[in-house]
């Protein structure tokens, strides 16, 4: 599945409200927010399979092309196979993304960035909804 949109305009109070279903056989699912593909605020990468953590969420942030350090959450609670609701915000200096259980994980906004203009979805992940809000 991959979803790429261009021109958006999330800002700074927006929310972003993903649902979907994670496959049962996922390797690994992304939702890219910033000003291109090479200019990334937040990915955010479920991971169900790292060779060093097992299942992990990574986010990371990009610039001209260029990956920052990572942030590793070693409490993965999404599971395979499973319909899942995620809220992703931006709070200014912070990007929080809501969690099904009620686990919230923040990654700093490390470009300062108070408009998303671009959004990509791509993975072992099948949308179902998708609404700016």
């Amino acid at each position: 599945m991959e979803l790429e949109m261009k021109n958006v305009h999330l800002r700074v109070g927006d929310r972003l409200k993903v649902k979907g279903e994670i496959m049962h056989d996922a390797e690994r699912f992304q939702i890219d927010l910033g000003s291109g593909a090479d200019d990334l605020g937040l990915h955010f990468n479920p991971r169900f399979h790292d060779d060093d953590d097992g299942a992990v969420l990574v986010c990371n942030s990009k610039t001209d092309g260029s990956w920052g350090d990572e942030k590793r959450e070693i409490h993965n609670p999404l599971q395979r196979g499973t319909d899942v609701k995620l809220v992703l915000k931006l709070v200014g200096d912070m990007f929080e993304v809501e969690l099904p259980n009620g686990q919230e994980v923040q990654f700093p906004n490390r470009h300062n960035m108070d408009v998303i203009s671009y959004i990509k979805i791509v993975g072992d992940f099948n949308l179902t909804s998708f609404k700016i809000c």
